[in-house]
């Protein structure tokens, strides 16, 4: 199985996806498709070890990149040989399986509009960010891709969520909820008050609005809201997940004798593996024609390299058929002006 790596992509740059693609290759059997440019990319193969003519690594040249900073719409349309939109030329064609990026996300969107175009049904794709919880694993939806929506644009969020909880985090009935400012169907904005009724009737296993403390308890497998909303809650779990472990590691090496320090090292460690974005790779980009995974712009090699095994993990486990079929059932539930563009 190829899939498709934006090489130079993220604020690390080279290093880590080079890095990220060799480990893929050992331990998952990934075959990948570094796009970015040439000449730096088989430099950094052969520095890293990697002797010429590996089957299991093909080089697409790129010498052009949307960087974290240009509008998305904007560099794609002037920097049409952008690495990422090369990738999604690769996927729409059959050569690649996958895409990974850890670059530009709104960028990646765009070229998956472009390239791919939305699934049948699909009314705005969306990023689904899994999330550590005090049970296991939540996923959020939309960590970002859209940061207006309208009610229905909710509901297809938790069809989608309830799809990739079914599927890939192997919850077999999960549960949904639309976060709000409070547990009442009275509290929140337009949009939540809005988005309610729907998930209600959609046959959803819908818990109803919940609140921010309960994103991290797990009180839901599905969290639903607005890209806005999303991102930001996405990066505050980050923030303080790393504030918690620093503070933790400050504790035990500053007021521990060295044999209780030593007795909390496995935990500290089962701790740190739980709640960094490294473990999950990326986000999988739900909703358009092909199987895009979208990484943390910081990403190093492991969270590249568990991206790639993610995607892979996606196209072996039928995600997009299995997202195809869910929503066309779904909707055959719905009234026809539940659904709307």
């Amino acid at each position: 199985m190829k899939i498709a790596l934006d090489a130079a992509a993220g604020d690390i740059g080279l290093a880590p996806n080079i890095e990220g693609a060799i480990a893929a290759a050992d331990s998952w059997g990934v075959e990948v498709i570094l796009v970015g440019p040439v000449h730096e990319v088989a430099s950094a193969l052969e520095s890293s070890g990697v002797p010429a003519g590996d089957k299991r690594f093909e080089i697409v040249d790129s010498r052009e990149l949307v960087t974290m900073g240009e509008d998305p719409s904007t560099a794609c349309r002037n920097k049409p040989h952008a690495s990422i939109l090369v990738c999604a030329e690769l996927v729409a064609s059959g050569k690649a399986a996958a895409m990974v990026s850890a670059g530009n996300s709104g960028a990646a969107m765009v070229a998956s509009l472009w390239h791919l175009k939305r699934m049948p049904d699909v009314l705005r794709p969306a990023i689904a960010v899994p999330v550590p919880t005090g049970r296991g694993t939540s996923v959020l939806i939309d960590g970002g891709a859209n940061t207006e929506c309208k009610p229905w644009h909710l509901l297809q969020f938790g069809m989608m969520g309830t799809v990739y909880a079914r599927h890939v985090l192997g919850v077999s009935e999960p549960t949904v909820g639309i976060l709000s400012n409070g547990e009442e169907d009275s509290k929140g904005d337009d949009l939540v008050r809005e988005a309610v009724p729907l998930l209600k009737s959609s046959g959803l296993r819908f818990y109803g609005p919940i609140e921010g403390r309960d994103i991290t308890a797990g009180t839901v497998d599905v969290v639903v809201c607005d890209g806005f909303t999303g991102n930001i809650v996405v990066k505050v779990i980050e923030g303080t997940a790393a504030t918690i472990l620093s503070l933790l590691k400050g504790s035990i090496t500053g007021s521990l004798h060295k044999l209780g320090a030593l007795l909390l090292k496995g935990a500290f460690s089962a701790l740190k593996k739980k709640m960094s974005y490294d473990e999950y790779g990326g986000a999988p980009l739900l909703g358009v024609n092909g199987i895009v995974v979208i990484c943390h712009g910081k990403s190093n090699a492991k969270a590249i390299s568990n991206a790639l095994r993610a995607a892979k993990s996606l196209v072996e486990g039928g995600a997009l058929s299995q997202i195809t079929q869910s929503l066309e059932e779904m909707k055959k539930s719905l009234e026809p002006d539940q659904i709307k563009a």
